[in-house]
């Protein structure tokens, strides 16, 4: 049985249905603070299958025990966590506090039990570095001032030190870029929030006239003065878990990182693409200054997920956004 942390927020609901898919038995925990209970529905009614669920926060070590201790457990998906570069500036505590804590808390609880076999997922940004072709052995730096990206070079660090002291570790650190997309029946996608966090959610309103207008930063030092971000589709990035699980059960003792990267574009490129999608103008305007240190590339190369894992992007990034759109307007009309 395979255990999904945040399984019911956009990424960790379609990694829970990849796995039901490939036969494999799934329990979920999550907290609920960015997901709903429509999501775990609408995983049974798509697997056919009960789904076991567990509303706890992970960062409660002893009530995570407890999962544990009454499931079969052989793998976890850790899935969970807060991954926005702009709100972590706001709220820094929260940041480490969710980020860290909970990899310390799942880490316990699986040393506790034997389990030993973990798929992280990490991000792209978590090297803090400018670059469209970022490999694995980039440095990171540490001196980059942002909480989510310090936040997420700690958990790596945290993972890495575990590992050494502990020699039955199997552990793959999925580096993703910035996930979006739906499955191509628009049954199981991203559940906007009336405020959200990300650019192609904000998008998919201004596309559905929900909203007059997105605010564009332009001081990014690339063409078009937009940052440039990878993006791939979250089914893509479930098929990069489940080699990674196949993958990790081959091994005696391991602790890898792999770049799992989309297209790179630059955000003006992305919302001109959004607007063919949604057949829709995307207005924007110049947001103001923004005080705060900007990446304004982040791509990176995946070739040793391709030799490593077998792993490489599918989909394209309009594929993605139909998918996306899709789902959105099917959310839109009620279903």
């Amino acid at each position: 049985m395979i255990l999904v942390t945040g399984g019911l927020g956009f990424i960790g609901s379609h990694i829970a249905l990849s796995l039901l898919a490939q036969g494999q038995e799934v329990i979920i925990v999550d907290n609920l603070s960015n997901s709903n209970l429509q999501v775990l529905e609408r995983l049974e009614f798509l697997s056919g299958m009960y789904v076991p669920f567990v509303k706890i926060d992970i960062r409660n070590t002893p009530a995570l025990n407890k999962v544990f201790e009454q499931y079969s457990v052989s793998a976890v998906v850790h899935a969970a966590g807060f991954k926005s570069l702009e709100e972590s500036v706001l709220k820094p505590l929260e940041y480490y506090n969710d980020n860290v804590s909970c990899i310390m808390s799942l880490m316990r609880s699986m040393q506790r039990t034997g389990v030993r076999t973990l798929v992280h997922l990490s991000s792209l940004a978590v090297y803090g570095t400018s670059s469209a072709q970022l490999t694995e052995d980039q440095p990171f730096n540490y001196a980059y001032p942002n909480p989510y990206i310090k936040s997420q070079q700690m958990v790596e660090e945290i993972i890495q030190d575990t590992a050494r002291t502990d020699t039955e570790w199997k552990i793959a650190i999925l580096r993703l870029s910035n996930i979006a997309g739906a499955l191509e029946q628009g049954v199981l996608g991203e559940f906007v929030v009336p405020l959200p966090k990300n650019i192609i959610p904000l998008a998919m309103q201004a596309g559905a006239q929900q909203r007059d207008f997105i605010e564009l930063r332009k001081q990014a030092n690339t063409d078009d003065k937009t940052v440039e971000r990878s993006f791939l589709h979250v089914l893509d990035a479930c098929h990069a878990v489940w080699n990674s699980i196949q993958w990790l059960h081959q091994q005696n003792q391991v602790c890898e990182a792999f770049n799992i990267a989309g297209e790179l574009v630059s955000i003006q490129t992305l919302l001109d693409e959004i607007s063919a999608v949604t057949q829709s103008d995307i207005q924007t305007a110049e947001a103001g200054y923004y005080p705060h240190q900007e990446l304004d590339r982040i791509g990176a190369d995946s070739a040793k997920a391709q030799k490593v894992l077998n792993w490489k992007p599918e989909r394209s990034l309009r594929k993605m956004l139909e998918d996306e759109w899709n789902f959105y307007q099917q959310i839109l009309r009620g279903q």
